[in-house]
């Protein structure tokens, strides 16, 4: 499978809140993580960050009366905002930033279904901790200029999403159609796929016409890992999953044949070869 056709499953991943520098006080009106002071109310904080008390609650899963406490941190979820380049999709859009696309959608009154346009403005929203996925076990991600806010992390212990025999090893992409930028394992229809390591579902659906129904996961860091082919999801956007957690089932949408799993494992949104950080079967 080649980056042809307009996309490259390929996902940034965008966002877990960075630090606090421990050496001087943040801004108030820049940070996106606030570490509560004794005496501080949700109210005061949400006016000195210029960012609606409702996102607050929500981006932390606050429960009311909302009573804070000294030590508590709170991630305070800002916006980026992204114009439309040509030929680009909603799809290349949060794949890039990492964010599902019904997340962008919502933050600017679309429909999921719309499709958007060259030149326009979309408001990008911040990925929260609430949802992030586990910092223990990140992933490849993909990326020609990665995001100066993600660390630049190891890959984790990528685990054999499906077992079976490899139809399509991965080919090095010396130019756009000859390249095969993952892996195609052959498996029975039905057989579960299995998230080759814990993550965040940023994409859970109809891909691209030649990956079909896919799923997504960022693993944090700069990691992701694609799952195509598939014949079901069995996720959504938003979900964090487990090591080894069903994500879909075989099956050959896309330009599957027969049945098999087309597994991508990416970093800065470049593709890796999956056998290289795969156990040995």
């Amino acid at each position: 499978m080649s980056r042809t056709g307009g996309l490259a499953l390929l996902l940034a991943a965008l966002s877990a809140a960075p630090l606090l520098a421990a050496d001087k006080a943040p801004d108030p009106k820049t940070e996106t993580v606030h570490v509560v002071n004794a005496g501080e109310t949700l109210g005061g904080i949400a006016q000195r960050a210029e960012v609606p008390r409702v996102l607050i609650i929500e981006a932390n899963g606050l429960k009311e009366p909302y009573a804070l406490k000294a030590g508590q941190k709170l991630v305070i979820p800002r916006r980026r905002s992204h114009t439309v380049k040509d030929g680009e999709t909603g799809f290349e859009i949060a794949m890039d930033y990492g964010v599902p696309w019904a997340d962008i959608a919502a933050a600017n009154g679309l429909k999921n279904d719309a499709k958007v346009k060259p030149g326009q403005k979309l408001a990008i929203p911040t990925a929260t901790t609430a949802k992030a996925a586990p910092q223990a076990v990140p992933s490849p991600s993909i990326s020609t200029e990665p995001s100066k806010d993600l660390p630049d992390t190891a890959a984790p212990a990528f685990k054999w999403p499906v077992k079976g025999k490899i139809r399509r090893a991965f080919i090095t992409p010396k130019d756009k159609a000859a390249g095969h930028e993952g892996i195609d394992v052959l498996a029975d229809e039905g057989t579960a796929v299995r998230a080759s390591a814990g993550g965040k579902v940023i994409f859970a659906g109809q891909g691209p016409d030649e990956y079909g129904l896919t799923v997504i996961l960022w693993h944090a860091g700069r990691w992701t890992t694609t799952y195509s082919y598939l014949s079901k999801i069995t996720v959504k956007e938003g979900d964090t999953v487990k090591p080894n957690e069903r994500i879909g089932l075989v099956g050959e949408t896309g330009l599957a044949e027969e049945p098999q799993l087309h597994f991508e494992i990416r970093r800065n949104k470049l593709a890796q070869d999956p056998k290289r950080y795969l156990p040995k079967p």
